[in-house]
């Protein structure tokens, strides 16, 4: 199993490595007022890459400290430990809507 991990690593690496040796032409990327940046292409789309991955790690940040809450709140009732009865989100099941 452990070579077959470092395998897998390698040809990552190796397709990565091949990938920036293919994109090694300038680009320009044109920012506001005039200003002009000029770099490889492997890292604009390497930097667009890392900053997609961020933002969606950041974009999931709420949701894991709303699923904490409510794993805490669980291991504290099966501990005996009284945890609040404040509900995460509201109940949307229990209203009625017209025409429905």
């Amino acid at each position: 199993m452990r070579i077959l991990v470092w395998l897998l690593r390698a040809f990552l690496f190796f397709t990565l490595f091949a990938f920036a040796l293919n994109n090694q032409h300038d680009v320009v990327v044109r920012w506001f007022f005039g200003r002009e940046w000029h770099t490889p292409l492997v890292i604009v789309v390497l930097l667009a890459f890392g900053l997609g991955c961020g933002l969606g790690v950041l974009a999931m940040v709420p949701a894991w400290w709303r699923h904490r809450r409510v794993a805490k709140r669980h291991t504290d009732a099966q501990e005996g430990v009284a945890a609040p009865t404040v509900p995460i989100e509201p109940n949307h099941s229990a209203t009625v809507r017209d025409g429905l």
